[in-house]
């Protein structure tokens, strides 16, 4: 049984850096593609970040290149989102994602999801 359990969420301020973690378990995950996906209230949930476990491969939205690092530590069998320069526009629930698809940024690509953490970024 797949689980993903994502943590670090919590209130920051505008500026601040924060990591949020997803410890996966279940199955061997080398051929899946760990991906970040983002919904704030009224909003379509979003991928913001995504990488493939087995590989070097990456994906970052525009609203978050160069401010939010993706990575996976896999004695701990875990996925990082490293959060630099938050804003408030990136307050939303984050919820960590495991499927298939290469590269998909969709919703649909994604087989397996964790519960999500709420990150809140006060200006």
């Amino acid at each position: 049984q797949v689980q993903l359990v994502e943590s670090g969420g919590g209130l920051m301020q505008a500026g601040d850096s924060q990591r949020l973690s997803c410890a996966a378990s279940g199955r061997t995950f080398t051929y899946y593609w760990l991906a970040w996906f983002r919904q704030a209230p009224g909003k379509e949930r979003e991928c913001v970040a995504a990488l493939r476990w087995g590989g070097n491969s990456t994906y970052y939205a525009d609203s978050v290149k160069g401010r939010f690092t993706t990575s996976r530590d896999n004695a701990k069998n875990t996925v990082y989102l490293q959060m630099n320069n938050l804003k408030p526009e990136d307050t939303a629930v984050y919820y960590c994602a495991a499927g298939l698809s290469v590269g998909g940024v969709r919703q649909s690509d994604y087989s397996y999801w964790g519960q999500g953490t709420q990150v809140t970024v006060s200006s």
